[in-house]
């Protein structure tokens, strides 16, 4: 039987957010969980399940979805400033911070921001670092892949300035099966939540890849990276390995027949690799020790 789980809050700037939490055995390291988006609601208790035990493990809602703030301000560095916010209510100094998609690149610009917080940090198919990261090449992917027959309906809706949470869910469902190797197979679409000024935070995105930040910053990082990341995802790869190539102690875990949802297309994949990484952190620490 998993740890129960309560809910925390973090002041921060407009507000509060809102999490949960889950501790562990008194040696369990702790971890903190990003979800992807932006914009999107929590979705990782089901990552959260599969971790399990391994760590002490908190996610929260993101700033601009309930219960979370919905108070203005959506750039990359408010996102980070919130992680640091919800790392001082949690009381952890350090931790391992995880995250998925946009949780995963937000995750990259908090350990060139604060490094000193991280006892390493893990980025699940993510956005890279380098270049654009593979942006257009993941737009292109997921576009090309709509069927004939939605592609007036999908272009409507994504031309749309302020399009609500029901034309974003359409739009999201007709790509949905192509994020998994097998979109035959792929699972029913969740029910998200949708913050409809998450095109700030895209914006901060796009202007800290012309800026550099991550391929300039990454390489002062010294922390453990493991960037687990699926073969058959839409996100390029390609793009995740020229990210690992700039940070000194990368590495990267490729996962063939996956998509951008290991723990959902492969279970029990990420918690094999992470307790790869408490296993070498552990051996590194008595190592110092001694």
């Amino acid at each position: 039987m998993g740890h129960a789980e309560r809910e925390f809050r973090a002041r921060t700037d407009g507000g509060e957010i809102v999490g949960w939490r889950r501790d562990g055995e008194p040696t369990a390291p702790p971890a903190l969980l990003l979800h992807g988006g932006p914009g999107l609601s929590e979705y990782l208790e089901p990552l959260a399940d599969e971790l399990d035990g391994l760590f002490s493990i908190a996610r929260y809602q993101q700033r601009g979805i309930a219960p979370s703030t919905q108070a203005d301000g959506r750039e990359v560095d408010r996102h980070v400033a919130d992680v640091v916010d919800v790392l001082d209510a949690l009381g952890w100094p350090r931790a391992i911070v995880i995250g998925h998609s946009w949780g995963g690149h937000l995750a990259m610009h908090f350990a060139v921001a604060h490094a000193d917080r991280l006892a390493a940090f893990v980025s699940i198919d993510p956005l890279g670092g380098v270049g654009d990261g593979g942006l257009a090449s993941f737009i292109e992917r997921l576009d090309s892949q709509v069927a004939a027959s939605d592609l007036p309906r999908y272009r409507e809706i994504e031309a749309l300035e302020k399009p609500t949470d029901d034309e974003r869910r359409e739009s999201l469902q007709m790509v949905w099966p192509y994020y998994f190797a097998d979109p035959a197979t792929a699972p029913p679409c969740p029910h998200f939540s949708f913050d409809a000024k998450s095109g700030g935070t895209w914006q901060s995105i796009n202007h800290h890849f012309e800026a550099r930040t991550l391929e300039r910053a990454l390489p002062q990082v010294a922390v453990p990276f493991v960037l687990i990341h699926g073969e058959r995802s839409p996100i390029p790869i390609d793009e995740v390995v020229r990210t690992a190539d700039v940070v000194p102690n990368a590495r990267v875990v490729r996962l063939a027949d996956v998509g951008h949802w290991p723990w959902i297309e492969r279970p029990g994949t990420v918690r094999a690799e992470l307790s790869r990484l408490v296993n070498d952190l552990r051996a590194e620490a008595q190592s110092l020790n001694e």
